[in-house]
């Protein structure tokens, strides 16, 4: 038997990277679309306008940082090899609060809309299944237990390997994508009343508690450009399809979420798409004259698939971020072992699709699961962001010497201690705004985000500090991760044969550049 520890293989191509990303950005809005309505009422489209304006830089920054470190962990690496091992791990368990309420909240939503055929075939609504358990008041059983059995079904998915998880994607995206498409077109064609439009948008306004709240729930209709990091590692020619896939991802997705809640806010009264936060796209699709009574459930079923496919990247996302962290001795070792004939992270897999379950249990105990589930997704997404968008800095002046087959536009250059010139993203202070703006709402209108997230933090801090004091390891410094000998280890493995012998010519210039000034490397 071979003393070669198992790695990840890499076999997600262009359209599979696109899709991995697709299937979890693109899906959001089939949930977050009722949530938003409820909140920001009349002001939706607005709503998603600005969130959308800070996903597209979030979405720069994950280009450029992906396709420099195409390597499983995402925001948690990046994090880590930027700003050091405690920060990679504050990072990290952001993030995979978000990946575990990914699995909950659209499996949630993906059986959600699959009870919209509850009335044609029972002749009742999924409401009818509702009852009180104890204390609980109107828990619903049928649904959760129909959500437990998909994240089932998913966790088996994910075992098996990112080549049939990553196909299952493929297949059903360009279905998804052309579907969206003629919504949006027959929609404004046939049903759209710009006199409805108007009247909402100047007397349907929320108040600017009620603005925040639904401009920060908007947040996670982007929340999921992390999934095509978190594939890099097993992505074909990384530095060549990152690029390419994030690009046309964050404008495809920024497209239809703003001409949907336009749409929207011009066919049916804000309140009437509210009322159903589990399936909001078929009751727009089912108020659009002559196509609605086949388009309704057509966009049902394809809300069923799509979110089907989003808590699948949340599966496949918290799989690899964890045996990113434990790669990096930021949690145990035992989470990195690669199952010996799937070559996939079945430990992760299974642990964090139990707590993907347990959350949608104790999400079910109250009235508004997916309220609940919702509330606590934009703390870990805006936290997760805010360190990536402060280690996109950090990396641009400790590492300047990485290729950059993507860079964030405008940039500033300033010149480091030792006289080595680095460029600053203007755009990455704006990203730092933006997304500080909404943990700022987060925390003034969540009332469980602000209390369970940091809480969930906090824990995986105990359990870090623990981890590292009982294996002798530095609790509050890094580890010496050999970040230079890693690099070339990626881009080898990556097969960026030309990047790599940049990066190796980059660090000999600069070696050189330091022996003649008598300065040592930072």
């Amino acid at each position: 038997m071979s003393g070669k520890e198992e790695e990840l293989r890499r076999e997600v191509t262009v359209w599979g990277s696109y899709m991995w990303g697709f299937a979890d950005v693109g899906a959001d809005v089939f949930v977050a679309m009722g949530l938003v309505f409820a909140a920001a009422q009349g002001a939706t489209p607005l709503v998603f306008a600005i969130a959308g304006g800070i996903y597209i830089l979030i979405g720069l920054a994950y280009t450029e940082l992906a396709s420099a470190y195409p390597v499983a962990g995402g925001g948690q690496y990046f994090s880590a090899r930027g700003l050091g091992d405690i920060w990679g791990l504050v990072a990290g368990s952001a993030l995979l609060l978000d990946y575990t309420i990914d699995i909950a909240l659209f499996a949630t939503g993906s059986a959600g809309y699959l009870n919209f055929f509850l009335p044609y075939l029972f002749g009742v609504g999924i409401d009818r299944f509702a009852m009180d358990i104890g204390p609980f008041k109107g828990v619903n059983p049928l649904w959760c237990g129909e959500t437990l059995l998909i994240i089932a079904v998913l966790t088996w998915l994910n075992v098996k390997g990112i080549r049939e998880s990553s196909r299952v994607n493929e297949i059903i995206g360009v279905v998804v994508i052309a579907s969206e498409v003629l919504l949006i077109l027959l929609g404004f064609a046939m049903a759209w009343h710009p006199s409805l439009f108007v009247q909402q948008w100047k007397h349907e306004f929320p108040s600017a508690k009620d603005f925040m709240y639904g401009s920060s729930i908007a947040i996670i209709s982007f929340v999921g450009l992390e999934s095509i990091s978190q594939a890099a590692q097993e992505t074909r020619r990384p530095a060549t399809i990152i690029p390419r896939t994030s690009i046309a991802l964050i404008f495809t997705v920024f497209l239809f979420a703003v001409s949907i809640a336009l749409l929207s806010l011009g066919i049916l009264p804000w309140k009437q798409i509210a009322a159903r936060v589990d399936s909001p796209l078929a009751v727009i699709a089912e108020a659009v004259p002559y196509i609605g009574p086949f388009a309704a459930p057509l966009i049902a079923f394809l809300g069923t698939i799509m979110l089907f496919m989003s808590a699948n990247s949340g599966i496949m996302s918290a799989s690899r971020l964890t045996y990113s962290m434990s790669k990096f001795r930021l949690i145990s070792k035992w989470f990195d072992a690669v199952h010996p004939t799937y070559r996939t992270p079945m430990r992760s897999i299974l642990v964090f699709s139990g707590i993907g379950a347990l959350q949608t249990v104790l999400a079910f105990l109250s009235r508004n699961a997916m309220d609940v589930l919702a509330n606590l997704y934009a703390f870990g997404a805006s936290l997760g962001y805010l360190l990536v968008f402060i280690s996109l800095f950090a990396l641009r002046i400790k590492d300047p010497y990485t290729p950059r087959p993507y860079k964030v536009p405008l940039n500033l250059s300033i010149k480091r201690r030792d006289g080595i010139r680095v460029e600053i993203p203007v755009l990455g202070i704006l990203g730092i705004i933006g997304v500080g703006s909404i943990i700022f709402e987060v925390v003034l209108t969540h009332e469980i985000g602000r209390i369970a997230g940091p809480i969930w933090v906090l824990g995986w801090i105990l359990y870090y500090t623990w981890f590292r004091k009982r294996n002798g390891l530095p609790a509050f410094s890094s580890l010496d991760h050999r970040w230079e000998e890693h690099q070339m280890e990626i881009l080898e493995s990556a097969e960026e044969y030309d990047l790599l012998e940049q990066y190796r010519i980059a660090l000999a210039e600069r070696d050189e550049m330091l022996e003649k000034r008598g300065v040592k490397s930072l």
